[in-house]
């Protein structure tokens, strides 16, 4: 796996236009952070993107952005909470409102949603290093404050 991980590594920083502002893992030096982002990204691929797109830009007005977005930057439980039980009415994204019901995903696992998280809290000019699914565990117990 670590041998993976280091031909990904040297791959990926070989090509231009891998930097951190794109939706790439180029930016992540930290192995532990790479072992759960790979997955992540994956994962994010298959459960996320269509909506929120590859580049985590949205779509439009209908379906709020991830990259640079306020909302999102603002509560790793927030957003884990939300990835396993779905969002319902209005939320305000970069001053900009958005009304469009994210569906749950109860299938996901608490290590899932931290792989995830892992990855995208660590693209997009983000470090906030490996989200622990132990962490993701205790923010499902509750849903954050203004969700339910």
């Amino acid at each position: 796996m670590r041998i993976l991980i280091l031909i990904f590594l040297i791959i990926s920083s070989c090509s231009p236009k891998a930097t951190n502002d794109e939706n790439t893992l180029a930016g992540i030096s930290d192995p532990e952070v790479m072992k759960y982002a790979i997955e992540g990204k994956r994962l994010y691929e298959n459960y996320c993107a269509n909506c929120h797109q590859s580049t985590g830009e949205g779509l439009g007005k209908l379906i709020p952005p991830l990259k640079n977005a306020d909302y999102f930057r603002e509560s790793i439980s927030r957003t884990a909470w939300i990835m396993r039980n779905g969002q319902k009415g209005e939320i305000i994204v970069n001053g900009q409102a958005y009304n469009q019901a994210m569906p749950a995903n109860p299938n996901l696992t608490p290590l899932e949603i931290s792989q995830i998280s892992t990855y995208l809290y660590n693209i997009w000019g983000m470090n906030e290093g490996v989200i622990l699914s132990s962490e993701v565990e205790t923010y499902l117990k509750k849903a954050p404050e203004g969700l339910n």
